[in-house]
């Protein structure tokens, strides 16, 4: 467990245990609502904080992938790294995985498509990682891109691959359908 929820256990034992039956028995003793409406701040307010937390946390924790989530048209992602190489390369690779494990790895000319490696993909879910990794299974010869698995980056409410290329270094895509550019 976390820091955080030992510190709550702590406190749970230490103060909020001890606080509620000395207000439950005052109340009780004196018949005094006051003791009661203290109660029942106290607990309210520890009820709301744990689901404030609750709410934080999943707003701010990155996406947690599965097989599913890897499934798409992928494109690169032009917004990473903006100008002249990365239209170059919008125009010219793209790759979509399918339901039944392929993977199709477009050469295009803006949208015409020149040449596609085909392949399977997996995914693996070491122990140390919540999220499932993209394992890419290339017929040979295949393009440089695909010679290792690409690196998976989340976010909170998305994810992009990069691939190491031997010539063009990093290749970030993500999820997303071609369309024309102006250049």
């Amino acid at each position: 467990m976390g820091f955080g929820f030992n510190l709550f256990f702590l406190c749970l034992i230490f103060i909020l245990i001890p606080l509620t039956g000395i207000l439950l028995v005052s109340w009780l003793y004196t018949s005094k609502p006051v003791y009661g409406k203290i109660l029942g701040a106290v607990w309210f307010g520890i009820i709301f904080l744990v689901f404030i937390a609750s709410i934080a946390n999943w707003l701010f924790s990155k996406t947690e992938l599965d097989r599913n989530d890897y499934t798409g048209t992928y494109i690169i992602h032009r917004d990473y790294f903006e100008g002249h190489q990365a239209d170059w390369q919008y125009n010219h690779f793209r790759f979509q995985i399918t339901n039944q494990d392929s993977i199709f790895f477009y050469i295009t000319e803006k949208d015409r498509i020149l040449k596609t490696y085909k392949g399977t993909v997996t995914t693996s879910n070491p122990e140390h990682h919540r999220s499932d990794r993209l394992i890419i299974n290339m017929e040979q010869p295949t393009h440089h891109i695909l010679a290792s698995n690409p690196t998976t980056y989340r976010s909170n409410w998305s994810f992009y691959l990069v691939f190491n290329s031997q010539e063009y270094y990093n290749l970030f895509f993500k999820k997303g359908e071609w369309k024309p550019i102006d250049q």
